[in-house]
């Protein structure tokens, strides 16, 4: 038995995801309509990651971005901002030299999306992001070693990019739709958190499977069992595919059933988001808003 089998071990990594499907159900049946209210949506809008990760993007629309986002507490001083904008690292410079709130510089690397490159190339784009400014960063795991079951690697690639981190947030995308099982979440999360994942988060929104609530279920249980076996709390994040005001409030309902109360800041909890902020503004303000 290896140290890998010996850690998930002591976790609960034998999941039905039947079972899990029908307590995802439950938790929405019992609690969504009591976070079904404006208060959540806004609580919901400060959580968000501000994201453009498209490959037309062009310094003036990222420019464009960030003044939305300085311009955001004047036009709508009833409402607290984004948690951070999250761009392709470069483009972190150009959020760095514009943006003047205090919200997170997001920055994605290490070979973002597919992860299939030198361990030295992550490392190095990493390090570089956070020399442009970035205060997070968002990283994929290398998911076919992980399917192969080479914890081992996966485990010291991660080990590397956190120390090329340094004072930034490591946030590990698992890719869950690509991970093909319940029980394989649970361990990918667990490893992830071993390696010194700062965020959990799901997905990148490159594949056809992005967050589902099921997989924030399972993600989230891990991360209450490793704060419970720990004594770390770590962050979470579903990104991909959260678009309606209801993909939201669904995920933060399960989110607040599984870690309570402690996780409900921007500090502990984020959504990757394009889109989802003005349906959120929309739903708050009671009528369309397109400001973002």
């Amino acid at each position: 038995m290896s140290k890998f089998d010996d850690l998930f071990a002591q976790y609960n990594c034998n999941l039905s995801d039947d079972s899990i499907k029908l307590d995802v159900e439950k938790i929405i049946s019992a609690h969504y309509a009591e976070n079904n209210n404006k208060e959540v949506y806004k609580k919901c809008l400060s959580l968000i990651d501000l994201t453009s990760l498209n490959g037309t993007d062009t310094h003036q629309e990222i420019i464009s971005m960030v003044e939305k986002v300085n311009g955001f507490s004047a036009k709508f001083p009833q409402l607290a901002n984004v948690g951070a904008i999250c761009v392709y690292p470069a483009l972190v410079e150009t959020v760095k030299k514009h943006l003047a709130e205090d919200v997170g510089i997001a920055s994605v690397a290490a070979g973002f999306p597919a992860s299939q490159t030198f361990i030295e190339v992550k490392v190095a784009e990493t390090a570089m992001a956070v020399m442009e400014g970035a205060t997070e960063i968002d990283v994929v795991i290398s998911i076919g070693k992980f399917l192969e079951k080479d914890y081992q690697e996966v485990y010291e690639e991660l080990s590397e990019i956190k120390s090329s981190c340094r004072d930034a947030h490591l946030k590990v995308i698992l890719e869950t739709g690509a991970l093909q099982s319940a029980s394989n979440i649970k361990k990918a999360s667990i490893l992830a958190m071993s390696a010194g994942a700062d965020f959990i988060k799901t997905s990148t929104g490159k594949i056809p499977v992005a967050a589902t609530l099921e997989a924030t279920y399972i993600m989230c249980q891990a991360i209450k069992e490793w704060h419970e076996k720990n004594g770390i709390k770590v962050s979470y994040k579903p990104a991909g595919g959260i678009v309606t005001t209801e993909d939201a409030v669904k995920h933060y309902t399960i989110v607040k059933e599984i870690l309570g109360n402690d996780w409900l800041n921007n500090k502990m909890f984020r959504i990757g988001a394009s889109r989802l902020a003005n349906n959120l503004l929309s739903s708050i303000e009671g009528k369309e808003v397109k400001y973002f």
